[in-house]
């Protein structure tokens, strides 16, 4: 009897907590002021519950609202980004209470698994960090033209992603800017121009953003999974700014894409 009454009291006390529920965050805008959410990660998707309130995504982590007109109807904005959901209610008020920032906090979300994405961003950042601080294999792919020295140090396979570390290096003393890096699978032999097909490829991520350098670049650049023939290499093309214009090229080989490690 003892056992039983103090298992009742017990519930007695954890169910008012038990039956709260999650308190909806209020923001507070105003027509004047454009309010951004600032993910940490991509924003997939977003809606908001009132046309009153416009809103648009100027980069791939930031959110913008602003209301249309004053005394804005009030409504409910959700985001999704790759491993979350939120939602905000949106409450009209005077121009010294509309915020003008709100960081989403990752702690403070729902998890969200969302399909359409098998890796987040964060993750593929955390797996490149990785992967650059490895050593360099020797002898996956060199290349040297112009003073410039272009290796792919190692290629991993996570999942449905493959991580491909290449560095550079400048041995002469005029600063390398970086005008664009292309990545291309295309022919090991090029018999004419009209019958020469290539199909370029874009990496999904890279760890860094570098517009130059003076003697030495590194980086991890994630691609999707890929295929391809073993006529036919995936070629890495550096080229560089004008007037100076030096360009280099690595190419890789199928087997040696078959020969990928893991993290």
């Amino acid at each position: 009897m003892k056992n039983i009454l103090s298992v009742l009291i017990a519930l007695a006390i954890g169910l008012p907590g038990f039956c709260q529920t999650k308190t909806t965050p209020v923001i507070y805008v105003n027509e004047s002021i454009s309010t951004h959410f600032i993910s940490p990660e991509p924003i997939k998707y977003v809606d908001i519950s009132t046309d009153e309130i416009a809103g648009d995504i100027p980069v791939d982590n930031i959110f913008r609202i602003k209301p249309k007109h004053a005394n804005a109807k009030p409504g409910i904005v959700t985001i999704v980004g790759e491993r979350y959901m939120v939602q905000y209610k949106l409450s009209y008020a005077a121009t010294n209470q509309a915020s003008t920032e709100v960081r989403i906090d990752p702690t403070l979300v729902d998890d969200y698994l969302n399909p359409g994405v098998s890796m987040s961003q964060q993750d593929m950042k955390r797996f490149s960090l990785l992967a650059i601080q490895r050593q360099p294999k020797k002898n996956v792919a060199v290349s040297r033209s112009n003073k410039m020295v272009a290796t792919v140090n190692n290629i991993y396979t996570i999942g449905d992603y493959f991580f491909i570390d290449v560095s550079m290096r400048n041995k002469s003393n005029i600063k390398y800017d970086i005008d664009q890096i292309r990545f291309k699978i295309e022919g090991k032999k090029q018999v004419k121009a009209t019958n020469f097909q290539q199909l370029e490829v874009h990496p999904v991520h890279q760890l860094q953003y570098l517009d130059s350098f003076k003697h030495k670049y590194r980086n991890v650049f994630v691609f999707q999974k890929f295929t391809f023939p073993d006529e036919k290499v995936f070629n890495i093309e550096v080229a560089e700014k004008q007037v100076s214009g030096r360009t280099i090229s690595v190419k890789i080989d199928y087997k040696d894409v078959l020969k990928a490690d893991t993290l």
